[in-house]
């Protein structure tokens, strides 16, 4: 693209942002959400509370919390992985793997491309 494209290019860009800038200035439902954040951040400042510690008052089981994701990790169970089997179409040979670690598979896809190489994959269970 030449210089005096973009220039202009960018340039309608600013204008079509204007008009919806312009737009949004104008929208009730918007006016609402800045009166509502301006006077809860002075409340906020008021009692001297961050945004953390309104999401715990309100939300104590949220997931943003440390106790949340620890409690996660000890109850949750790792999911074995399915085997897949990959039949190779230019020789006939067939892998069948959980991971792709796999000495052949990885020298399969250095050679034709990953993607290409999963297109051969068969999912066993």
């Amino acid at each position: 693209m030449s210089l005096i494209n973009e220039y202009r290019a960018t340039e309608e860009a600013i204008k079509e942002l204007q008009a919806r800038l312009a737009n949004l200035s104008n929208d009730d439902k918007l006016k609402k959400e800045l009166e509502f954040e301006g006077k809860l951040r002075n409340l906020m400042g008021e009692y001297q509370k961050s945004l953390r510690d309104i999401i715990a008052l309100l939300d104590p089981e949220s997931k943003s919390g440390k106790a949340s994701r620890g409690a996660v990790k000890t109850t949750g169970t790792k999911r074995a992985r399915k085997v897949k089997q990959y039949k190779n179409p230019h020789n006939g040979e067939v892998i069948e793997t959980k991971g792709g670690n796999h000495k052949t598979l990885k020298e399969w896809k250095a050679k034709w491309g990953g993607d290409v190489v999963e297109g051969w994959a068969t999912l066993l269970g």
